[in-house]
């Protein structure tokens, strides 16, 4: 299985952090944000892991490497200076992710749910990690009903972790429309509506996960992890 860490962010609410360092790549308790991620994946028996990147680019590979630290083969896809969102990055990223379904995750989280619990083959297009609503995000993002099928009403957040078939980007241009950067090559767009149309569909599954999960947004929510995590480390 192969992954996507979404690290193309500008990290604008993080600064002056991230006027030198790209946002995945700040420490917490002692490692880069998305070296959590590499750990995990590495876990998981997934061998290669695409990096998409943007802002400070540069920074990326002196930090990690080729990845063979973590038993990974490590991927860097450029997307520019500007961002292409995350649908415009996932599509970018698809030639380097195979013809299987692939895990994804955003680079500037931090969570303790088990990928083990991710499905190798998601019944319909995608599986979403939904967790509590955050009290910076508190109205939420969707519903997960009975079925395990995710509605596109506000209830739960998404977490930024999933696993996607690589059809679920077959026809966007369809569902985007004339939405600007669209139109570029590579094209820049949002992966939200992609993932509400499907809703509408029901093809997309999803998991409550009850445990921890910190969207690392402002300096104070990095500041506040850090001191958490030292703290288990500790104990």
């Amino acid at each position: 299985m192969r992954a996507l860490i979404f690290a193309a962010g500008l990290g604008e609410r993080m600064r002056p952090l991230t006027n030198h360092t790209p946002k995945p790549l700040l420490a917490v308790a002692g490692k880069p944000l998305i070296a959590w991620h590499l750990e995990r994946l590495a876990a998981l028996g997934v061998d290669e892991v695409v990096i998409n990147t943007s802002w400070l680019a540069g920074c990326f590979e002196p930090a990690l490497g080729d990845g063979s630290h973590w038993g990974l083969r490590l991927h860097y896809r450029y997307e520019g200076n500007t961002p292409l969102e995350t649908g415009g990055g996932m599509h970018n990223a698809l030639p380097l992710l195979g013809e299987a379904p692939f895990i994804a995750l955003n680079g500037d989280i931090w969570c303790d749910f088990d990928l083990a619990r991710l499905p190798r083959q998601p019944h319909g297009l995608a599986h979403l990690v939904l967790v509590d609503n955050p009290t910076h995000h508190p109205a939420g993002d969707f519903r997960l009903d009975s079925e395990g099928l995710v509605h596109d009403e506000p209830a739960l957040t998404f977490s930024g972790i999933g696993v996607y078939r690589p059809e679920f980007l077959h026809g966007w241009q369809q569902v985007i429309g004339a939405a600007p950067g669209s139109e570029l090559t590579p094209p820049r767009f949002k992966l939200a509506p992609l993932l509400r149309a499907a809703m509408h569909q029901r093809r997309i599954s999803g998991i409550h996960h009850h445990g921890r999960w910190t969207d690392v947004g402002t300096p104070q929510r990095l500041a506040e992890l850090d001191q958490q995590l030292r703290q288990a480390q500790a104990g």
